[in-house]
């Protein structure tokens, strides 16, 4: 048995309770000499357990113990069985076996009705974050299977044309693809082969237009995930270029920063 399969026996919260059987008792002991970590992991469950009985105790109202004493040790003289005499509260006598019996039974069901909370309480924590984790993780499943079909539908779209813009003298290595939709003029952009942006600083897309430059948007890379997307449509556009600006973007481009450039 692991470490981790160990902690979720249970064995512990039961050896902390003293109702572990002998052999459950030797394995945690085994278990303890093995893996000498868990004992911090029992110190706990043990606070735990003493947390949990301090604040699940409640005080009695004063005529309870009265009352106990008058039912357990008081009895009528002409009423007693086997004449037994009358006993008075103000002289102290034991606790009879039986109800010493009783009071042992009841706590031990106590502890063991706390042992069992814990530890069901533990279980469903447990299972409680990995249904988390997993729903998560399906999340981000499901947004990347959008992703992957958004830019499908863009690439395999019968109107788009696609448009390579290359490297530039400040950033030879650098591409990137322009996909123009001849029949709306909208434009989409795949930045994944672009160089890594500097803190501070964001990609922009510009479009000639009548030989002027047009700011096509900024261009998203946050957290390195790459994905085709939707920028300002130009119409009749001469050209496609990508600078790279101050984050925000800027009203006209930093031409020694344009990192790639195409021709329409």
């Amino acid at each position: 048995m692991t470490k981790e399969e160990f902690i979720s026996s249970g064995l512990l919260e039961l050896y902390a309770t003293g109702i572990a059987s002998p052999e459950e008792t030797q394995i945690v002991q085994d278990h303890l000499a093995r893996f000498p970590e868990l004992k911090e992991e029992l110190n706990e469950i043990e606070m735990s357990l003493e947390n949990y009985a301090l604040s699940q105790s409640v005080q009695p109202a004063p005529s309870v113990k009265e009352k106990l004493f008058n039912e357990l040790f008081v009895a009528d003289d002409k009423k007693a069985i086997n004449e037994a005499p009358v006993v008075s509260i103000n002289k102290k006598y034991p606790v009879p076996l039986f109800y010493k019996s009783i009071a042992a039974a009841v706590f031990i069901l106590l502890i063991g009705s706390m042992v069992l909370n814990y530890f069901y309480f533990n279980k469903y924590h447990k299972t409680q974050n990995a249904l988390d984790v997993a729903q998560q993780q399906l999340q981000q499943k499901e947004k990347s299977n959008e992703a992957m079909t958004h830019d499908l539908n863009v690439v395999t779209n019968k109107y788009a044309m696609p448009v390579v813009l290359n490297g530039t003298p400040h950033a030879p290595d650098a591409l990137a693809k322009i996909f123009w939709m001849k029949n709306t003029g909208q434009v989409y952009i795949d930045p994944t082969n672009l160089p890594k942006v500097p803190q501070g600083m964001q990609y922009q897309l510009w479009g000639i237009v009548d030989g002027k430059p047009v700011s096509g948007g900024m261009i998203e890379t946050s957290k390195g995930i790459y994905h085709i997307q939707k920028m300002k449509s130009f119409g009749k556009v001469e050209a496609f270029a990508i600078t790279l600006e101050k984050a925000g973007g800027s009203p006209t481009p930093t031409m020694d920063q344009m990192i790639v450039s195409a021709k329409m």
